[in-house]
């Protein structure tokens, strides 16, 4: 499968539609559930998600199959949605069906939240964060992201983004006690 991918890819740089569509076809549902948790609306994430495949034709030369197509077109999609929201100032979407990792032992193992927290409040209270924190929370706890990715996505450093992550989660923590007890 990775040849006839790759052979796909070889089609493309050479700007043939089939090949071009093909892509497309296999990747363009999970491109868009990757936008849609981050922006609002439906048309935004299509939007996102066909500017995203325009960006990465147009820029497949650079793929250098260190990764997956999937891996780098994700990281396209996930740059584009953040760039959208940055732009628009809007707030995060709501994540559907997402299960996140709230005890997150291997990085603080004093980060717990009360068993009576609900997948709900979870998701309201990461809508609350400021950006900085929010991204970061959601690349690493919602895409998966590890720190040396999340660092080349936003442009900053690998410490930066422990450190955005750390305080991102001791305030989704506050936030989420402030609820249950408040």
């Amino acid at each position: 499968m990775k040849v006839v991918q790759l052979d796909t890819i070889e089609l493309c740089k050479q700007n043939n539609r089939k090949a071009q569509l093909h892509l497309y076809n296999q990747y363009c549902d999970c491109m868009y559930s990757v936008a849609k948790r981050f922006v609002n609306h439906t048309a935004e994430a299509e939007d996102i998600v066909q500017e995203s495949f325009i960006k990465a034709f147009s820029k497949l030369h650079q793929f250098k199959g260190d990764v997956t197509f999937g891996a780098w077109l994700k990281r396209i999609v996930v740059n584009k949605s953040i760039d959208t929201l940055k732009l628009k100032k809007q707030r995060l979407v709501e994540l559907e069906d997402v299960h996140l990792k709230v005890v997150d032992t291997s990085v603080n193992n004093k980060w717990l939240v009360d068993e009576s927290v609900t997948l709900e409040q979870i998701k309201k209270a990461i809508q609350q964060l400021p950006d900085k924190y929010r991204y970061v929370v959601m690349l690493f706890l919602v895409e998966g992201y590890d720190h040396q990715e999340i660092s080349e996505i936003l442009n900053i450093t690998q410490v930066a983004s422990r450190t955005q992550l750390s305080r991102g989660k001791q305030k989704l923590q506050e936030l989420l006690k402030q609820k249950h007890y408040g």
